[in-house]
């Protein structure tokens, strides 16, 4: 399991406090974060990317959308939240391309919008100019710089399939939107299970270490 996926730093009352945030589905209604899963039981896995104009955001997308049917078999409920508007989700989720020369696009239904960055502040998730280009969460900042690289390069064959019909288009209006770093959690009813902060722009939860979480939990 990533050593950095703690829920020690979370309010044993956090999905409470989530609850009452307002995001935007892709097709640009307004909708409660409570309302985005079972509150008693269900599970869910909540991924927050950085920006939809974000070429990590896209790659990510395209890891979730892939292993979305595992997700569903396991009765796992995905939600993918992104930091811009419901058009920039839209362009995402339209132009994604998963395999060569074959669109398919992400999920409408899975894909949110939280152009005001509201869930990210209150989940902490880290933002700024050094977060998204070095990453410096340790002394060493050199190091962690050079491990953040060399770990998103590793992922180049994935990274350039992901954004193989990418656009700048979707990047957020607001700019200061561009500097939000995303986070991955899962949830059982209201409990927290898993979280884990991105410490800068493409650092992304290991998947496996989700599907572990997730079926170590009894789904009902």
């Amino acid at each position: 399991m990533d050593v950095r996926a703690s829920t020690s730093p979370f309010s044993p009352n956090i999905a409470d406090t989530l609850g009452d945030v307002n995001i935007f589905t892709a097709a640009g209604d307004p909708v409660f974060f409570k309302d985005l899963w079972d509150q008693s039981q269900g599970i869910a896995v909540v991924a927050l990317l950085r920006h939809f104009g974000c070429p990590c955001s896209w790659e990510l997308a395209s890891a979730l959308k892939e292993a979305k049917p595992k997700f569903d078999a396991a009765g796992v409920k995905l939600v993918a939240i992104g930091v811009g508007t419901p058009n920039k989700a839209r362009i995402l989720a339209d132009r994604l391309i998963l395999l060569p020369d074959i669109q398919l696009p992400f999920p409408m239904d899975c894909l949110y919008a939280d152009p005001e960055r509201k869930a990210y502040d209150i989940l902490g998730l880290y933002y700024g100019f050094g977060r998204t280009f070095f990453t410096p969460a340790i002394d060493d900042v050199s190091a962690l710089t050079l491990m953040h690289q060399a770990k998103v390069f590793s992922r180049f064959g994935a990274l350039q399939k992901a954004v193989k019909n990418y656009t700048i288009k979707a990047t957020p209006d607001d700019k200061s939107g561009v500097l939000q770093q995303g986070g991955m959690f899962v949830f059982k009813g209201k409990q927290l299970l898993y979280a884990r902060k991105d410490e800068g722009a493409g650092d992304h939860a290991p998947l496996d270490d989700i599907f572990d979480v997730c079926c170590k939990v009894p789904v009902a």
